[in-house]
């Protein structure tokens, strides 16, 4: 028989708090969100990728001769081994594009020209700062690949979000675009303890090495219940076709219960500031841009007025950041396919801070299932089972 004491399950985990950190600061009643005490606006207005990353790595912004030094280690680390480029050339094809990112992150230690899986935190810091370099440049060559073209270097003068571009198609992005990009890398290089973020450190708390809790993290992020949310959000706008269908899709989903990707979050209570940020550059380029990214962005800005006019204060469902991700991504030039491996490189310095973070009082982290099934049931012989 089962336990008498039935004890309180937290399904999700939800409303758990499991460490301390100075890493992130989510409001989800107030809809805000720090990087270690920066408001994501000024950040998203100020700042560059390679500086947040900084920021979130060291705990303080850099200055000038210490952002330079930080910038050309992680553009050194996006040129990528020649053996790396290989293992991405045979699995080209074969695999999906966030499955190939997680399989050369965990064979990363076997090009590294740094001793790998050490203690010490200023190898740590080393190694975060290659991960970061390097998972931006498999995305990057990835998408090289998915064009038929071949691996280019990065420029050593230009930031990653520039240089992703630039690998990608091998031309020279427009400022635009990069910039665009670099902010959308910026909303997405920290969250909290979400699901990827955790599940990194679950991995790393039993002492395996950074790699391998980042590979944890890569696979957590892969889900469409995550990471892959936004692609889901892009192909419900494909499906509605044209923005005047948008109200009768709306209307017909609620009717069914079906979720709507891009609406509602674990912890935001109210609209997700990072959606805010999107948003405005997504009317940005609503009138200068093409056809499909115009129809996208239509179609996504309707959606949001119908969603928050029946559900935002009722039911306190409103736009998240990954609702908004797909038409911007659409006008930059990532295909749907590259969103997630992309948010990867994006929180890579949140996944690899929080794991610094958590190794500095670490402990094994090992929560308790409650067995309800039976008990020393008899053993019947193979030959006497029915």
């Amino acid at each position: 028989m089962a336990d008498s004491s039935t004890p309180t399950i937290i399904k999700g985990l939800e409303g758990v708090y499991f460490t301390e950190t100075k890493i992130c600061k989510v409001d989800g009643l107030k809809g805000r969100l720090w990087y270690r005490g920066y408001s994501i606006e000024s950040l998203a207005k100020n700042s560059s990728f390679e500086e947040v990353s900084y920021l979130i790595l060291y705990g303080r912004l850099p200055k000038k001769d210490e952002l330079d030094g930080f910038k050309a280690r992680l553009i050194s680390s996006m040129a990528l081994d020649n053996g790396i480029v290989e293992l991405l050339k045979s699995l080209n094809g074969k695999m999906l594009p966030m499955d190939i990112l997680r399989t050369a992150v965990s064979a990363m230690p076997a090009f590294s020209e740094k001793k790998v899986y050490q203690n010490d935190s200023e190898e740590h810091i080393a190694e975060s700062i290659e991960i970061i370099g390097r998972i931006a440049g498999v995305v990057a060559t990835i998408g090289a690949m998915m064009n038929n073209l071949g691996y280019s270097k990065p420029d050593s003068s230009r930031g990653i979000a520039y240089n992703i571009l630039y690998m990608m198609t091998g031309k020279k992005p427009e400022e635009k675009a990069a910039k665009m990009l670099d902010v959308m890398m910026i909303l997405h290089a920290e969250h909290s303890s979400n699901a990827s973020t955790f599940s990194t450190i679950v991995a790393g708390s039993t002492m395996a090495d950074l790699y391998s809790a980042i590979t944890a993290g890569i696979c957590a992020l892969k889900g469409p219940l995550h990471g892959g949310a936004d692609e889901k959000a892009l192909d419900m706008m494909k499906d509605i076709g044209d923005p005047n269908n948008t109200e009768k899709y709306i209307e017909d989903a609620l009717a069914g219960k079906k979720r709507i990707m891009g609406f509602g979050h674990r912890v935001y209570k109210t609209y997700d500031p990072r959606a805010k940020v999107i948003k405005a550059y997504l009317e940005d380029i609503q009138n200068g841009s093409t056809m499909e990214v115009q129809t996208l962005t239509a179609i996504a800005l309707k959606a949001e007025k119908l969603m928050i006019d029946k559900l935002g204060e009722s039911k306190g469902i409103w736009p998240n950041v990954d609702f908004f991700s797909g038409p911007v991504y659409t006008y930059i030039g990532i295909p749907k396919s590259l969103f997630t491996p992309l948010f990867a490189a994006s929180r890579s310095p949140g996944w690899c801070a929080h794991m610094l973070e958590y190794w500095q009082d670490n402990r094994l982290i090992r929560p308790l299932d409650y067995y309800n099934g039976q008990l020393d049931i008899p053993y019947t012989p193979i030959d006497q089972r029915k």
